[in-house]
């Protein structure tokens, strides 16, 4: 198998505060503990002020024993272009309101969402990715009862209406002061503009995001040009959908825009589904079909038991009413193969931090590994085969 001297990845990141400097951070670190594990040497070059998206190098090299004076090969070595395609933009955008707006917000995407069906294709195909949409409403919606029995408690109880000049001030206190920081241990506020964006992304009825994935289209069409042995295109969660969109757009435009090239398309627990199960969500559904049926485009859908925020052992090309189309070539990983036992642990009941674990670096070797797979020597098409070797023998 001819080894990887140069290669080009555009990453779509989740729905996480994090612009492209942060997520090259995270990268950096998360390639040290893979090189680690692996036995092999990394270096994460600086990002490049003048890209857009952000955009730094990756040097992987064989790790090999100082030979003897004129004795043995200096080994494999590997350069990747990292292409970070965050949409901070938007998460700040749908974050930067005061907390009754972001409140309201969400509860009408909450709504939009049961409307179109999308609630009940999540607990059709995935009752567990069904119940993480519904916790975060559930829970402000106990909140927002409990606050307005505290408010009209001494009413209830006989006392003179006036009592709710007080009564009322200290519910307002206990939403604000003690619902509000605990209900931040569940991210609930973000995860309320995580359903806002789906509602968008699947709609397609917001000019503002449509003008961004527009412009990430020209931005990823000019990474392209780059000259590269292999193209891999990987995206986490809700980036699975932008990067649907925005690989859609580039087909639309172009059709033979891949042509001559190896592209993988992996996308870590995916939640393409969490958009395209909304009936207007017409547009994404075509995009994700062009992509399956795109001859230079090898699919991975990489999903985990342990994650319930992706769609496990759902075919997202057929539920997405391609049927007839190539489908994702479906891996199954386990969190606890990539960490140690104490390490597992310590996260097994932090639901979000075991989603990120896709793109975070390993304690052990694993049959899937995000460094190796966007910068390792081989080809990104070994990890469709459990078989297959993660690096040279």
């Amino acid at each position: 198998m001819k080894l990887i001297e140069k290669r080009v990845v555009l990453h779509f990141p989740g729905f996480e505060p994090l612009d492209g400097i942060a997520h090259r951070g995270r990268y950096e670190r998360s390639a040290r503990q893979s090189a680690a594990v692996w036995g092999y040497s990394v270096e994460t070059g600086a990002a490049d002020e003048r890209s857009d998206p952000v955009s730094f190098e990756v040097r992987t090299v064989e790790r090999v024993a100082t030979p003897e004076a004129g004795a043995g090969s200096a080994g494999w070595q590997t350069t990747s272009r990292i292409h970070m395609v965050d949409h901070d933009i938007l998460v700040r955008k749908l974050r930067a309101g005061n907390t009754l707006s972001q409140i309201i917000a969400g509860f009408r995407s909450c709504a939009e969402i049961m409307f179109e069906g999308g609630m009940r294709g999540y607990f059709r195909h995935a009752w567990r990715f069904g119940l993480f949409f519904l916790f975060p409403f559930l829970l402000t919606a106990l909140a927002i009862v409990l606050t307005a029995q505290i408010a009209i408690m001494p009413y209830g109880l006989g006392f003179s209406p006036w009592y709710m000049f007080w009564s009322g001030p200290l519910a307002l206190c206990f939403f604000i002061f003690a619902f509000l920081p605990f209900s931040e241990r569940f991210h609930t506020l973000h995860l309320f503009a995580d359903w806002e964006m789906a509602v968008a992304l699947g709609r397609m009825d917001r000019t503002d995001f449509n003008d961004w994935l527009e412009d990430r289209a020209t931005a990823v069409r000019k990474a392209l040009e780059e000259e590269a042995d292999e193209y891999v295109i990987s995206s986490h969660s809700m980036g699975s959908s932008v990067a649907a969109h925005v690989i859609g757009i580039l087909l639309e435009r172009e059709p033979e825009i891949f042509k001559g090239k190896r592209v993988m398309f992996a996308t870590l627990g995916s939640a393409i589904l969490q958009c395209a199960l909304m009936s207007s969500a017409t547009l994404l559904r075509a995009r994700v079909g062009l992509i399956a049926r795109c001859p230079e485009i090898s699919w991975l859908d990489v999903q985990c038991l342990t994650d319930s925020i992706n769609f496990y052992k759902v075919p997202v090309v057929a539920v997405s009413g391609h049927e007839d189309a190539p489908q994702a070539k479906m891996i199954l990983i386990r969190v606890k193969q990539m960490l140690t036992r104490e390490h597992y642990r310590k996260i097994r009941k932090d639901q979000l931090r075991v989603h990120r674990q896709y793109v975070l670096g390993p304690d052990l070797q694993a049959p899937f590994d995000f460094t190796l797979l966007t910068s390792g020597p081989m080809p990104a098409s070994v990890f469709a085969d459990p078989d297959e070797k993660r690096m040279p023998g």
